[in-house]
C-alpha cells in the first residue's frame, strides 16, 4: 500500500515522500497516528502544490535572514562588565547579554541563537556568530569594556 509521509518517521522516510509499506502497518499504525495519508491521486497533487507553497516560503525566510545577516554585519555591541584585578571579569559575558544589547540596537535576536564557542572572560573585542537560518550565520562584533 502506498502512503505518503507527513512527518519524518526514521524507519520510513522524510515528509513527503511517498512510500510502499503494508497494509496493516498503514491502517493500524500510520493513519491513525497522522504520521501518513493514502496515496491517492487527489492527495499526490495536494502535496505538490503544499510542496511549491513550503519552497515559496523557505526562499522567503532565507532571504529575510541574509538581509538581516548583511545589517548585523555592520553592527557592533559593547558590554559593559564588572572588572577585578588585571581586567579579570566577575563571571562571563553570556549570549543573553548579547541579545539583550542587540535589543536595544532594534535587532529582536534570540539568545539560542547567539553562538559563543568559548566563554567570554576578558576585556576586549570578540566576534561573536549568530545563527539566523540554517544557512546563514551572520559574526557581530563585541566589544566587552570595564564598566
Amino acid at each position: 500500500m502506498k502512503v505518503i509521509l507527513r512527518k519524518n518517521y526514521d524507519q520510513l522516510g522524510k515528509v513527503g515522500q511517498v512510500v510502499n509499506v503494508k497494509e496493516g502497518f498503514a491502517l493500524n499504525f500510520l493513519i491513525p497516528r497522522k504520521i501518513a495519508f493514502l496515496a491517492t491521486e487527489g492527495n499526490i497533487k495536494a502535496l505538490e502544490e503544499e510542496k511549491k507553497q513550503i519552497s515559496k516560503k523557505a526562499a522567503k525566510e532565507l532571504e529575510a535572514a541574509q538581509k538581516l545577516g548583511v545589517e548585523l554585519e555592520k553592527v557592533s555591541v559593547t558590554i559593559p562588565v564588572k572588572v577585578g584585578e588585571e581586567d579579570k571579569l566577575f563571571g562571563t559575558v553570556t549570549a543573553q547579554m548579547i541579545a539583550d544589547s542587540l535589543k536595544e540596537k532594534g535587532y529582536d535576536i534570540d539568545k539560542r541563537k547567539i553562538e559563543i564557542a568559548e566563554p567570554i572572560k576578558s576585556l576586549g573585542i570578540f566576534d561573536v556568530p549568530v545563527k539566523l537560518h540554517g544557512d546563514v550565520t551572520a559574526v557581530v562584533k563585541t566589544w566587552v569594556v570595564r564598566e
